[in-house]
Order: C-alpha cells, then sequence, then structure tokens
C-alpha cells in the first residue's frame, strides 16, 4: 500500500481543496501535484497573481498565506500508476477530514480536484453528513483532462483572494 500525504492546513484555513491520490511523479516528487505537467501550482499562481516557488516549504508557505487547506480523499492504496479510472478499482483507505473541518478550522467550502476525489469524498456519507459545508466539484487539474475551465476554480478562489 502506498500512503498519501499528509494534509496541509491550519486552524485559519478557509478553503479545503481535495484531490484523489498522489500521482506516481508526485509520489516521487513528495508532494501533492509533483507533475510538472499539472496545471495545479500554474493554476494558483496565475489566480493569485503570486510565483510560487518550486520548494514543498515554499509551496505550503503560499497555501497557509491563502487559508488553503490540501488533502486527498484517499489516504492509502495498492494503485500502481495514475489514472483515477484505476484507483476507483484499486484497494483504498478513504482519509477522515474531520480534522479539516470547523471547529478545527474555518473551512467554508470544499473543492474537489476532478470527478474522482468528488465521488469517493460524496460517497462517504459520514463526512458529507457531519457538516453544512458545500461541496464542489471542480475539473481535475490533471495535463490529461482537456476540459479544464481555469474560470471555475477562479470563481471559487477569487474571494479568498481577499482575505
Amino acid at each position: 500500500m502506498f500512503q498519501g500525504f499528509d494534509a496541509v492546513y491550519d486552524n485559519n484555513s478557509k478553503i479545503l481543496i481535495l484531490g484523489s491520490f498522489p500521482s506516481v511523479k508526485s509520489r516521487e516528487y513528495g508532494f501533492y501535484y509533483g507533475n510538472k505537467q499539472n496545471r495545479f501550482w500554474k493554476m494558483l499562481s496565475q489566480i493569485f497573481d503570486e510565483k510560487i516557488a518550486d520548494s514543498i516549504q515554499n509551496k505550503k508557505d503560499f497555501l497557509q498565506k491563502h487559508h488553503i487547506a490540501l488533502y486527498d480523499v484517499v489516504q492509502q492504496s495498492n494503485l500502481h500508476g495514475s489514472a483515477d479510472a484505476t484507483l476507483e478499482k484499486a484497494e483504498k483507505q478513504l482519509a477522515d477530514i474531520s480534522f479539516l473541518l470547523p471547529p478545527h478550522t474555518k473551512v467554508e467550502k470544499i473543492l474537489c480536484n476532478g470527478k474522482t476525489a468528488f465521488n469517493l469524498l460524496t460517497q462517504n456519507g459520514s463526512v458529507c453528513s457531519i457538516q453544512d459545508i458545500p461541496i464542489f466539484c471542480l475539473t481535475s487539474t490533471s495535463s490529461a483532462n482537456p476540459r479544464f475551465n481555469l474560470a471555475a476554480w477562479q470563481q471559487h478562489l477569487i474571494q479568498n483572494k481577499k482575505d
């Protein structure tokens, strides 16, 4: 079984972004969205009009500065590749996200990075029934996704930009 990454958050986090599970490249890099082709970090840099240095610590600092928590819906899996379609069939253990929600944080909304993250999260009824926090399914930032929608991500993140 491969282990996912620790959550990045603090008690001032207002938006929780949930991915599915780290890709092979991310696991090699040792942090979320480590594949240089993934749009995630470039997207955040563009939306917040701020350069994000490539180090893991700089990325963590950026997220905390903008009150963004980051985690994955799956905490452990025997997934050998990176495809979400394969993840759905793989053996997996879903993550407990309760420590990322109020009263531990100020999270007001959850943004799922792709359909797989959304489907796995919403199928886990205990997570959804605990809180009254809106959950949004946004297009995956994966370079393999031709339907990526920057405007939707921007709409959900821009209000955080003011804080």
